[in-house]
């Protein structure tokens, strides 16, 4: 089901959301990732934020699209796809727009995002 065709009203939108709720005082963190087009999950992930009582938080990955493919090729996944899908997906600028959300830049290296999200955990 989550391997469907990435278009509006497709079976992964409410399966996230579902998984998402079903973690709420059974898990620690739940975490929603992903390549999330706002006009397509937008409204799923604005539910989902009403759902946690606003305790969340919210990161945009607002990187160029070089910096993108020279991250996605040091990840374990630079095998599933390549540089076209990557610019098939790029949607710039695409974000939220929720109260909080965190834009996050190529001056922010991969160790430096992973540090502020498990400071913001800790708090």
């Amino acid at each position: 089901m989550l391997k469907v065709h990435d278009r509006e009203g497709n079976l992964s939108i409410d399966l996230i959301r579902q998984i998402a709720e079903y973690g709420k005082d059974k898990c620690e963190f739940v975490i929603v990732e992903g390549i999330l087009y706002k006009n397509r999950y937008g409204e799923m992930l604005n539910n989902l934020i009403r759902f946690y009582n606003q305790k969340t938080y919210t990161y945009y990955f607002d990187l160029s699209f070089e910096e993108t493919v020279i991250r996605h090729n040091s990840s374990s996944k630079k095998m599933e796809f390549g540089e076209d899908s990557l610019c098939a997906w790029w949607n710039p600028k695409n974000y939220l727009g929720v109260e909080g959300e965190m834009i996050l830049t190529n001056d922010r290296s991969q160790n430096d995002v992973l540090k502020l999200i498990l400071n913001q955990l800790q708090k």
